[in-house]
């Protein structure tokens, strides 16, 4: 049986990916609640192994040569566990280099703007005091509509985005691209990635990964403690 993968975790898009990972890969991991509402992402302990303040994170007792190894960065992760079971990477070179595009496609593009919609649209107008941002809004919102649009097209073309095989590239796209209604999209345009959102959810290693501590979500849009520890500068 392989030693347990210490995973860092709280239940956002990001985390989601390494929790997915984990179960369609089949690996054995241990979870650490980093709540990131009330700090636990700046305990210098945490620090040690994510030095850029951010979950998901993992150390793996068996890394390269039998060592431990500690990766942060949910790309970073997701590539590594790839490698280390051989799956869900693509069975050819040109595979991998279609799964490593949409992998950086989500890391570079549609992670941090949804995610800046997800503040601009959600969260800044229920801060105290209000900061609701017409351009911001519109900036955001417009860009996620443009990278889904993206995305309907590579999926109309390909059953799972790097192609006919499902890939770390669609755990890394899926749970961002599940929250399209708080970014305040459609799918009435969008038949392909809507198909694709069903079958991805439909794994079973998807649904147990998605649901990993789930009741443990709260509401940033009331929560004045995490907005202040979320949102603050420095």
């Amino acid at each position: 049986m392989p030693a347990e993968i210490d995973l860092y975790y709280w239940p956002t898009p990001n985390g989601w990916k390494i929790a997915i990972a984990l179960e369609e890969m089949g690996l054995p991991y241990r979870v650490h609640l980093v709540d990131i509402g009330a700090g636990d992402q700046f305990d210098p302990d945490f620090l040690k192994i994510a030095p850029n303040n951010r979950m998901p994170a993992i150390v793996d007792p068996d890394g390269p040569d039998g060592a431990p190894v500690s990766v942060f960065e949910s790309g970073a992760i997701l590539m590594y566990l790839a490698r280390k079971t051989g799956r869900f990477h693509g069975e050819s070179a040109r595979d991998r280099i279609a799964v490593e595009e949409w992998l950086m496609w989500q890391m570079g593009g549609l992670g941090p703007m949804a995610g800046q919609a997800h503040h601009f649209l959600k969260y800044a107008p229920a801060m105290d005091p209000p900061q609701d941002l017409p351009y911001a809004k519109d900036r955001y919102r417009a860009e996620v509509a443009r990278l889904y649009g993206v995305l309907d097209r590579q999926l109309a073309k390909n059953r799972f985005v790097a192609g006919g095989f499902f890939s770390i590239a669609d755990m890394a796209i899926w749970p961002w691209a599940t929250l399209w209604e708080g970014q305040q999209q459609t799918l009435e345009d969008k038949p392909h990635m809507a198909r694709w959102l069903d079958e991805v959810g439909a794994r079973p290693g998807v649904q147990r990964g998605r649901a990993l501590a789930n009741e443990k979500r709260g509401n940033l849009s009331t929560d004045r403690k995490a907005q202040a520890m979320l949102f603050r500068r420095g």
